[in-house]
């Protein structure tokens, strides 16, 4: 079949940019000595963690809790889950993997450390952690001057076992272009040596140090400390990494494949597509060099100007002359591909023209178990 056959929408993966993309970022870890942890909330699915294992991924950092018990099933040697564990329910499936994997918490409370110590030793298991650091993102962690303090805090706690820091630069998302990235992958670095050097010199030295986003990825992968990178969204790029100077066009593998259905009058379309397949984001953490919502492959005249859930309006801002008739297949980088891959149950993949395979997204949405 060839992909203009499809049915529209559809969610297309690009195969050839695709394992280009998982392979290359592989072989930076590899040449540097780092270890990858991909972040898997990007695909959400369990074949794509299959081959990225297959590549050499020696271990994973997961998004949900759901993502930790796919992997896990995979036999993934680690698994880190980004975020402090509250809920009883869930530190019970935590500690459960924990019996049999290296299973990783990130924590920046007391009280979280505390719930999870108390679990684990009537579980009689020890928990592995590292500790947040705040590298000016605000979000989780805590600053460096207050990481040495926290594991003080930490070490009586008998059933967790203190691996290292970790952090993640989302604020990079906010930059405009390369230069800001590499400004922001200097601040990463930074802050992941100063702790790390405070942390070993009060004696609780770091195994691990691990950070990433893929926009910092090549920077801090050749430069920095780190001994583990999780970058995400590699795997597919959009149109966010391409802006950032990080991407090009040939390298974004997920596209959303539309039909072009209306034309009401001259320089403004209507495609079959709309927020259910793109999203509607313009930037996590604001991006000024976003325009619209999403990229039309070969129509840079146009721009996706608004969507509604099924639909997207695309006008010819510019008055610039397009020759896209009704009938018409488009193909659209998403400006962020995470949220495109949640919204679909299946890639389908694509060489060339050609389609050649589809690839199931089995964990996508927020509990993938029925309780």
């Amino acid at each position: 079949m060839k992909k203009h056959e499809l049915v529209t929408p559809a969610i297309l993966l690009d195969m050839d940019a695709f394992e280009n993309n998982i392979n290359s970022y592989q072989a930076l870890c590899n040449e540097h000595g780092k270890e990858n942890w991909p972040m898997i909330k990007t695909h959400k699915s369990s074949a794509v963690a299959k081959m990225q294992m297959d590549a050499g991924a020696t271990g994973f950092l997961c998004g949900t809790i759901d993502e930790c018990e796919m992997v896990h099933a995979l036999g993934a040697k680690h698994i880190m889950y980004a975020y402090p564990v509250a809920n009883p329910v869930n530190i019970q499936r935590i500690l459960k993997m924990a019996k049999d994997t290296d299973i990783i918490i990130r924590l920046d409370t007391v009280a979280a450390a505390e719930m999870l110590n108390a679990a684990a030793e009537e579980a009689g298991i020890v928990v592995s952690y590292t500790i947040i650091v705040d590298m000016n993102f605000h979000r989780f962690g805590m600053p460096v001057e207050d990481v040495v303090p926290f594991a003080k805090a930490l070490a009586p706690m008998a059933n967790l076992k203190f691996r290292g820091i970790s952090t993640h630069p989302g604020q990079v998302y906010g930059c405009t272009d390369y230069e800001g990235v590499k400004e922001i992958a200097k601040l990463e670095m930074d802050t992941m040596k100063a702790a790390a050097d405070a942390l070993a010199e009060a004696g609780f030295p770091c195994e691990l140090i691990t950070s990433g986003s893929t926009p910092t990825f090549k920077e801090v992968v050749t430069k920095g400390a780190t001994t583990v990178s999780h970058p995400g969204n590699y795997t597919f790029f959009d149109n966010i990494q391409m802006a950032l100077g990080v991407a090009e066009e040939k390298d974004c593998a997920l596209r959303i494949l539309a039909t072009v259905v209306s034309n009401p009058h001259e320089g403004f379309y209507l495609f079959d597509a709309g927020a259910k397949c793109m999203g509607l984001d313009q930037g996590a953490h604001g991006n000024s060099a976003i325009t619209g919502f999403g990229y039309v492959v070969g129509h840079p005249e146009l721009t996706i100007v608004g969507l509604s859930e099924e639909v997207a309006k695309v006008k010819s801002l510019n008055g610039d002359p397009c020759d896209l008739k009704v009938g018409d297949k488009v193909e659209i980088i998403p400006n962020h591909s995470c949220s495109s891959a949640n919204n679909t149950t299946w890639y389908t993949c694509v060489r060339g023209d050609e389609v050649v395979d589809s690839i199931e997204v089995d964990y996508r949405g927020n509990n993938h178990k029925k309780f």
